[in-house]
Order: structure tokens, then C-alpha cells, then sequence
């Protein structure tokens, strides 16, 4: 088990500005990697209404349970991982017991039933990341329920300083500041649209 504080800042992109940035950064598609993001919440979305996240995340054949909840400086992020089993046994919603771990008991501290968490969907993103001094700049090419956009994120030590570097990166490259949502809710805001219309 991991915990680390993200600090992060997130632009959402046109295919344009994000082949714009491929080619400031050098960066081919060899160099990006497809990650499966599997997302869950109750059925009344407890975790959600606590500003907190959950995903299964299938990063080269390896698994990791990833919860996200607030901090004052980011995003809290207690990682896990599981085997490829546990990860099956939580798709199918068949897992008798949730999975003994650190996440667990974060979700028991939210006062949340871990029994009561059914999976919900998948996102996949292909990604490339690359340093950029201390920080990390991060492309991401997701799809999700016929749905797919392009993103930045920055991965930052520093907040104040890593958020001036940001704007400036978009300064530079001609984007306008579009602050993403993070893709768990682009996920579950775009799923209610399409439920609204089915």
C-alpha cells in the first residue's frame, strides 16, 4: 500500500492542441501506453457525495485499487495491489467480501459500506508522459461510453510554482484555460446524458 498527494492541474484539449503539444514535447505514438480505468461508487453514489473516488487501474497487465478523496493540498490517493483474480471478482460485481487492505479501511472511515460498492464502467486512456524540470506533463487520449477526449494534466511538487509553469505551457501553445473535471465524473456525467436519452 502507497498513499501519496497528488497535486495536479488538468486542461482539457482539442486534437489539434493536442497534437500541437505531441510535437513541442517530441513525443510519438510509441510513446504512449493504454491504461483501463474500471470505476465504482454505491448505487447512490456514497463515495461521490463525498468528493471520493474509486477505481481498478490495468496499467501493463498489472492491477492497482486506487481511492481518491480530498486534501487541502490535492487529491489524497491510498494505492493497492491486487491480483488479477480480485480485480475479476470486483468487475463482476461477484466478490463475496470486499478486498482486505489499506483501501478499505479508508472506506470504512467514510462511513461507507465497501460491501455496498458495484463496478459502474470503464474508461481507457492512452497516455504519454514526460519530465518537464520537477513536474510531469502528462497527455492523455481517453474513450469512454462512444464518447473520447484529449486532455493535459501537470503533475506538480510545488503548488504555486508548478501552476505558473502550467499557464505558461498553455500560454505558449495558444490554449485556453478549460479546467477538466476529473474522469471519474466526465465518466458519470456522461453516462447520466446517455441515460437521460435511453
Amino acid at each position: 500500500m502507497s498513499q501519496e498527494i497528488e497535486i495536479e492541474f488538468k486542461n482539457l484539449l482539442t486534437k489539434t492542441e493536442f497534437e500541437a503539444f505531441k510535437t513541442s514535447f517530441n513525443i510519438t505514438d510509441d510513446d504512449f501506453i493504454t491504461q483501463e480505468n474500471h470505476y465504482f461508487d454505491t448505487p447512490n453514489f456514497l463515495l461521490k457525495s463525498r468528493q471520493s473516488a474509486l477505481r481498478i487501474r490495468k496499467k501493463q497487465d498489472v492491477y492497482f485499487l486506487t481511492l481518491k478523496q480530498p486534501h487541502k493540498e490535492g487529491l489524497l490517493e491510498t494505492h493497492q495491489k491486487i491480483t488479477e483474480e480480485e480485480a475479476k471478482l470486483l468487475l463482476s460485481n461477484k466478490a463475496e467480501v470486499f478486498i482486505d487492505g489499506e483501501v478499505k479501511e479508508a472506506i470504512l472511515k467514510l462511513d461507507i459500506d465497501p460491501q455496498a460498492i458495484t463496478y459502474l464502467g470503464t474508461l481507457k486512456t492512452n497516455r504519454a508522459e514526460i519530465r518537464d524540470g520537477e513536474n510531469l506533463l502528462v497527455l492523455d487520449h481517453s474513450f469512454y461510453l462512444n464518447h473520447e477526449d484529449y486532455e493535459l494534466e501537470y503533475e506538480v511538487q510545488n503548488k504555486e510554482t508548478g501552476k505558473e509553469r502550467f499557464l505558461a505551457l498553455l500560454q505558449q501553445h495558444n490554449v485556453p484555460l478549460r479546467p477538466a473535471k476529473n474522469k471519474i465524473l466526465r465518466f458519470f456525467e456522461t453516462k447520466a446524458k446517455e441515460e437521460e436519452k435511453s
